[in-house]
């Protein structure tokens, strides 16, 4: 094992086969730890392997191997991160994330990022003939009123 000085996010677990530790605060620690527990899961079932990332970041992220692969060997999700240019760091963005992924198959629930796409397809969708005739008497109506208190009529 390398002096913690080298290496600080040692890859082995815990003497108790606990979660390894990341550089966040305790309390986020905990939060990952109390949700792994939730949501039955060991850290032996994660697959987790380092490669080299890519984009910005400059000769660190070229040189080393800070993109983290997590695999959830029951169910097969994968997830990759490379969000930060510290691999500790990736290593904690990586649980998290693949919680998620579980959470949203264990509880059937939709995830914020397909809500939003939703919300901005239903957005884009074009109006129907009649909800585009509707809006536009509306518009005209309100402008109609606007132009009385200013004292323009429209003939």
């Amino acid at each position: 094992m390398l002096n913690n000085r080298l290496d600080p996010c040692p890859r082995a677990l815990d003497a108790d086969g606990s979660m390894p530790q990341f550089p966040v605060s305790e309390s986020k620690a905990q939060q990952l730890q109390q949700r792994m527990q939730k949501l039955g899961i060991v850290e032996s079932d994660l697959e987790e392997s380092f490669v080299r990332s890519a984009g910005a970041g400059g000769q660190h992220v070229n040189k080393t191997s800070t993109c983290v692969v997590l695999i959830h060997k029951p169910s097969g999700i994968r997830v990759k991160c490379q969000q930060e240019r510290s691999q500790a760091m990736n290593r904690f963005l990586a649980r998290c994330w693949l919680f998620d992924k579980i959470e949203e198959v264990q509880e059937g629930k939709k995830s914020a990022l397909q809500q939003e796409r939703e919300k901005i397809r239903r957005q884009k969708r074009r109006r129907s003939r009649r909800a585009k005739q509707m809006m536009l008497e509306t518009k005209h109506h309100q402008s109609a009123k606007k132009a009385l208190r200013q004292g323009r009529f429209f003939e």
